[in-house]
């Protein structure tokens, strides 16, 4: 994971002193990106900057590279993993100048031109200049993993890492783009397969998509784009059976997990507790023994069963896992938030994006060498992951009958949309919807659509979260063999291996415990106790009388495009009670519109320089004092004015279908709850507050005599403090 950035001026051949100024403020942008060195080249009229996070050759891997022949110069940011296999093919074997693995690249494109990465294995984005042709090639792996940003007018490219960097050209717009982020279906979080257009949710600021090579000739501007790669379709030319194809699959997957878990310096890998996370721990063991695995802990993770999943298969593994503590009442504040959000640059930023860029930090100040963070992301996109939700209830065509109503819905004419708000689609055929034509193969659709939904958030996040402590995030699941080999597997085949990825599971089971290989799709923070999260950002939302919506609708445009008193009443309302409703996240996009907007227009100082941020600190490192007094002196005596707290290394847990509260200590539960219990009812009193057992009572309606023996207990087992 590096930084890359530059500037071309067009129809000249030389740079002016206030280009080369600039030069050195696109690199400041991108500097967090690439902590570990930097370097400027100004060769004609390009200047480009590199920014560099050392995963392989931390010697001998520098950049920008150049040619033997001097013709060709290149930055780039990502790996290519089969870099080995791939000079092994050059008719010429050229004079290598460093130990970098993205040097190949600049071979392949001598040789090979506008196909050279179509045997590429990696994640990667490129930047190449033919000072010959007087041309810049752009170049972004299948899945747009590594991002690469651009804005051109008639003059000049400037270019970047990240959207970010390119406020600081000053003929770039800064302004937000209402409309790409109002009109984009997974903003709004729609249920259609419909094919919508990427965005970089900022006017003037252009994207390369992904599997994509650009050619922007610098005489005069000019551009074309060549698509190296589509997703594949089924293949049914041969008699492929299941237990072949499970075997193939895990194959690759051993291969890419392989590849993505050898580096020259120290890596970790984010254990969520599910198959995927679980899966890549057990293969990238193999590389990389005792890998260092984080857990985000929380009352969701810890009642979704994620988080004692996670301990269970890290031990398994010998691997340590650091268990990362998110307690209700860690609300972000609003500078926290703002600077989460920079960092992603998308108003898509939430909880999810929130907890791994601290679990990142957290990593970061754990592990100070640790460069890049293995994930097991992307793995239920194309092995049908969501389709036993999807299903409700139902089997594989259940779930085909609604991958079909999606893709309805998606090629419905936007004059006879308000058919589905009435529910009344399924009613009528094709024709009266004003379809544009059948599809044949409405899954094949499903997973293109989960591909663009992938290029949008999924690695736009991960990369971000990632960036912000300069590590690499790392993505084996995305291994393009992987997805081509899914794509591929033939009609008959796909209930059976397909169906809630069985494909994943039996190819696992000879490497993993069986109850993982069985463990039940569970995504992230949500599912039981998802109200405990959406608590923690309703009140980050509410603070200081709502202070982030009223920075909100300080934007430009914001008081135009957002209600103001509705997103204060929405919140208000939403807080008043436990909820798991999706608008929480909605409010919040809409929120994080009108702060993108503003923040666009006055951009804050460069990423390296932002003020620190606090880390969250792992449950089990906190060791407090009254502990240790307990030990030491056995149980002590209490007094009515003594004043208690609750530790921060509990959760109080509610489960509201059933009205049973627990108390979780160091990642545990310790306590299941009667929701009339004293003990609870003491524990809720203690909830943000600090004081004497004679106040609490009072306050509670408690006789001391009658919790006395409990309040021991609770100090005994960590969950009460004695201050």
């Amino acid at each position: 994971m590096c930084g890359l950035s530059g500037i071309c001026r067009i129809g000249t051949t030389t740079l002016v002193d206030s280009d080369r100024a600039l030069l050195n403020t696109l690199s400041r942008a991108v500097a967090h990106r690439g902590p570990d060195e930097s370097d400027i080249l100004e060769l004609d009229n390009v200047g480009m900057a590199f920014a560099r996070l050392s995963l392989v050759a931390p010697e001998l891997g520098s950049q920008p590279l150049v040619s033997d022949d001097e013709r060709y110069v290149l930055i780039a940011n990502g790996e290519v993993y089969n870099h080995r296999e791939l000079t092994a093919t050059l008719r010429d074997r050229p004079r290598y100048r460093t130990d970098s693995d993205c040097e190949v690249l600049l071979y392949l494109y001598r040789e090979r031109g506008l196909r050279f990465l179509e045997d590429v294995v990696g994640m990667i984005s490129v930047v190449l200049w033919d000072r010959r042709e007087r041309q810049i090639i752009f170049a972004k792996d299948r899945f747009g993993i590594k991002p690469l940003f651009f804005h051109q007018n008639e003059d000049r490219l400037v270019f970047a890492s990240e959207i970010k960097a390119l406020f600081s050209d000053p003929a770039t717009p800064r302004l937000f783009d209402w409309d790409a982020a109002l009109t984009h279906p997974s903003v709004a979080a729609a249920t259609r397969t419909n094919d919508f257009e990427l965005t970089t949710f900022f006017c003037g600021i252009e994207s390369i998509p992904a599997a994509t090579v650009m050619t922007i000739d610098l005489v005069d501007g000019t551009r074309s784009s060549h698509r190296y790669w589509e997703l594949p379709g089924p293949d049914e030319s041969g008699s492929l059976s299941a237990d072949d194809a499970v075997e193939q699959y895990r194959d690759l997957l051993v291969d890419a997990v392989e590849a993505c878990a050898t580096a020259d310096t120290e890596l970790g890998l984010f254990l969520s507790g599910g198959l995927d996370s679980a899966a890549v721990l057990a293969l990238a063991s193999r590389v990389t023994p005792g890998l260092h695995t984080f857990t985000a802990l929380n009352a969701s993770t810890r009642l979704n069963g994620d988080a004692d999943s996670a301990a269970s298969i890290a031990a398994h593994f010998d691997s340590p896992n650091h268990q990362v503590l998110f307690p209700a009442e860690a609300v972000p504040t609003p500078d926290e938030w703002q600077q989460v959000l920079w960092l992603s640059e998308t108003p898509m930023c939430g909880p999810e994006v929130y907890y791994k860029w601290q679990l990142h930090r957290y990593a970061r100040q754990a592990r100070p060498q640790l460069r890049g963070m293995l994930l097991g992301a992307a793995a239920d996109e194309f092995t049908a992951g969501y389709s036993f939700d999807m299903a409700s209830g139902g089997g594989w065509s259940a779930f085909g009958s609604s991958v079909s109503q999606l893709a309805r819905r998606g090629r419905t004419h936007p004059t006879r949309q308000h058919w589905w708000d009435g529910e009344n689609a399924p009613f009528l055929r094709d024709g009266a919807l004003g379809l544009g034509g059948d599809v044949d193969d409405t899954y094949a659709e499903y997973v293109a659509w989960e591909h663009r939904k992938v290029q949008q958030y999924n690695v736009w996040h991960e990369d971000r979260t990632a960036a912000g402590s300069g590590i690499e995030a790392r993505v084996p699941f995305l291994d393009h063999r992987l997805v081509d080999f899914t794509s591929r597997l033939p009609l008959d085949l796909r209930p059976e291996l397909l169906w809630d990825k069985t494909i994943l599971r039996r190819a696992t089971s000879p490497f993993l415990p069986q109850d993982m290989v069985d463990r039940p799709k569970g995504p992230f923070f949500y599912g039981a106790g998802v109200h405990h999260t959406y608590r923690t950002f309703l009140s980050m939302l509410e603070q200081d009388g709502g202070a982030l919506i009223e920075r909100a609708l300080d934007g430009p445009q914001a008081a135009q495009m957002l209600d103001g008193d509705a997103l204060h009443a929405a919140v208000a309302e939403l807080a008043a009670q436990p909820t798991s409703s999706p608008q929480v996240e909605i409010v919040l996009r809409l929120v994080n519109m009108g702060l993108l907007s503003g923040m666009a227009e006055e951009p804050p100082p460069p990423m390296i320089d932002a003020a620190p941020v606090q880390v969250m600190a792992r449950a089990s490192d906190a060791v407090d004092s009254s502990t240790r007094e307990l030990e030491l002196n056995g149980p002590l005596a209490l007094t009515d004015d003594r004043s208690i707290g609750l530790s921060p290394r509990v959760l109080l847990l509610s489960r509201p279908e059933d009205g049973t509260w627990f108390l979780a200590v160091d990642g545990s539960i310790e306590y299941e709850l009667e929701g009339d219990s004293e003990t609870l009812v003491l524990l809720r009193a203690l909830e943000g507050s600090t004081s004497s057992i004679k106040q609490i009572c009072a306050t509670a309606g408690l006789e001391p005599e009658t919790i006395r023996d409990d309040v021991r207990q609770l100090i005994s087992d960590g969950a009460v403090l004695l201050v």
